[in-house]
């Protein structure tokens, strides 16, 4: 079966086209990063209309690479949520509009989930299955007892844990998108900075990361009004170390409570490597194998919304 995937929820254009759910043909990518850094952080409407200048020119580059004819696709698959509606309506608009004049299904995936399966591309899946999801605008934790069933164990009350990311790389004067370079300027850096390990003893597996995020800022207002320098890559080091920290070990009282065969990484923030190696550390103390895509696995990208569409039509979901 080949899939045709269109993702456009945020500020990257793609299209792909998967086989099978599983042999990538062609993932075409276009990013908006360097267009939305003068303003530091995504404009709606300036991505939109950069969505509409590329979509026709993403979906001829996925042909031509994949090697394969319009005719020869058997469904369509698009990120229908969340994003950005003027974005995500470029997407949909393409996606339907292909599937009709070739009269076949087209169906709307949920970006999160595309995001969890970007994981299948590479590994395998073995069930139950605990899936960390951390990105921009969302964190949470979903058990998987079989394909394309999702159970929320739990999710952030306030912040994301990629916005936290960003809006303290932003208050550091660091280069956007922040959550990267947060992450590059706390390589070997030991914490300084004294912050909030915050549990919510009352509620396991949910997450709030409003009040580490206010209290980097605390420090940095404190030191400017006492005209103090502040050591930008200690504190860094100190937000990442706590935030990874509470991350990881919910993630692992759920893998234990739920008696999981595996965890996996998913969103953008897969990519961060702290989060990577201290969920990988403390997942083998249990015996159990963490997976995360490849970095061009991590951000947006139609393969992942290809290979989720594929799951989705072939279970009739």
């Amino acid at each position: 079966m080949l899939v045709l995937g269109v993702e456009s929820s945020c500020d990257e254009t793609s299209v792909a086209v998967v086989r099978d759910g599983k042999e990538i043909l062609s993932n075409i990518i276009y990013s908006q990063i360097d267009i939305h850094k003068e303003f530091g952080g995504v404009v709606p409407e300036v991505a939109s209309r950069h969505h509409i200048k590329k979509i026709t020119i993403v979906f001829e580059e996925a042909f031509k690479k994949a090697n394969v004819l319009p005719s020869d696709i058997d469904v369509v698959a698009v990120t229908g949520k969340p994003g950005l509606v003027g974005s995500l309506l470029v997407g949909i608009n393409a996606a339907e509009a292909f599937a009709l004049a070739f009269n076949i299904p087209c169906i709307k995936i949920d970006h999160i989930t595309g995001h969890i399966y970007a994981n299948y591309i590479e590994h395998t899946f073995d069930f139950p299955l605990l899936a960390l999801v951390v990105s921009g605008g969302h964190t949470e934790l979903v058990l998987m007892k079989e394909h394309y069933s999702f159970e929320k164990l739990g999710e952030t009350l306030d912040d994301a844990i990629g916005e936290a990311y960003d809006k303290v790389g932003r208050v550091l004067g660091l280069p956007y998108p922040g959550g990267v370079y947060v992450d590059k300027i706390s390589q070997g850096v030991t914490p300084t900075y004294e912050l909030p390990l915050v549990y919510l003893d009352n509620q396991p597996y949910n997450f709030s990361f409003s009040g580490l995020k206010s209290a980097v800022l605390n420090i940095i207002n404190k030191a400017n009004m006492k005209k103090e320098v502040i050591d930008k890559a200690s504190l860094a080091a100190s937000f990442q170390s706590v935030a990874v920290k509470v991350l990881v070990d919910k993630t692992i009282n759920a893998a234990k409570e739920f008696k999981v065969k595996k965890i996996v990484i998913a969103g953008g923030v897969a990519a961060n490597s702290h989060l990577r190696n201290s969920l990988k550390e403390a997942a083998k103390a249990i015996d159990l194998e963490v997976n995360y895509p490849s970095m061009k696995y991590c951000t947006d990208n139609a393969a992942m919304i290809a290979v989720s569409g594929y799951f989705k039509y072939k279970l009739n979901k």
